[in-house]
């Protein structure tokens, strides 16, 4: 199943089907998700994030391969960081360099939504707390986060508004161990991997966090980028596929001064 939310004079949430047919939903996201009303279509509204963040947690070199790529050893445990909710922005809308942006890099990442709380759980019964699994960017800039993390930290280099793309829909159902993730730059394929290459798999990251931190439906763990990352520039369409989820596309521009 793909849930999408979408603007259509009001803000909703729907079952899409491959035709582009909606059928909408009453209530929200962890809802139910009864059906009600008409059926609309993909042409007649807007897509929006599928969902408005609780928050975001993100997870650094966990793929073997981009942590071979970029010479850094393995990490001993999940290396984590958070984004702020005003990064979000749904499927078409802009990625804005900021005026800061010495180079800006896109990250192709399966995002995963959590649907259930989730305190202190065991790895086996993980996916029992996901809702389901949806295209993420993590924007990246890499010369302050550079900078932060020679300190120990990482916040800003993460952190400018438009930096976490989300979308177009929340797939269902899947099997978090064999997950595409695609990433493509003005149609160019530069990331494409699968979750199978995880140094922490998407299950031992939810029972790591929920062993410090409850998670709530609404929350969102950003699972970490394959090899292939680099730069975007004005006037760049940055894609990214997860074949149950659909392709997340967002254009490129220099913020206005």
């Amino acid at each position: 199943m793909r849930v999408i939310r979408y603007h259509d004079g009001a803000v909703r949430h729907g079952i899409l089907e491959d035709d582009g047919t909606i059928q909408p939903v009453l209530g929200g996201l962890f809802d139910g998700l009864k059906p009600y009303g008409q059926a609309t279509h993909l042409d007649r509204v807007q897509l929006l994030s599928p969902l408005d963040p609780r928050s975001i947690y993100g997870v650094g070199l966990n793929y073997v391969k981009h942590a071979r790529e970029v010479n850094k050893p393995l990490p001993t445990v999940p290396m984590l960081f958070m984004k702020p909710v005003g990064t979000v922005v749904g499927p078409q809308a802009p990625i804005v360099l900021p005026k800061e942006g010495g180079i800006v890099h896109f990250e192709a990442e399966v995002a995963v939504v959590i649907g259930r709380v989730a305190r202190r759980v065991d790895e086996r019964t993980a996916g029992e707390c996901i809702f389901g699994y949806t295209c993420g960017n993590d924007v990246s800039e890499r010369v302050i986060q550079g900078k932060e993390m020679d300190q120990g930290t990482l916040l800003v280099g993460k952190a400018f508004d438009t930096f976490n793309p989300l979308g177009p829909a929340i797939a269902t159902g899947l099997d978090p161990e064999n997950i595409d993730i695609i990433g493509r730059v003005n149609g160019e394929v530069r990331q494409s991997s699968n979750t199978s290459d995880l140094v922490y798999s998407i299950r031992k990251l939810v029972s790591y966090l929920s062993q410090a931190i409850t998670l709530y439906p609404g929350d969102v763990i950003m699972s970490g980028t394959p090899e292939g990352v680099g730069p975007i520039a004005p006037g760049d369409v940055v894609e990214i596929e997860i074949p149950e989820a659909g392709v997340l596309r967002n254009p490129v521009v220099a913020e206005e001064t």
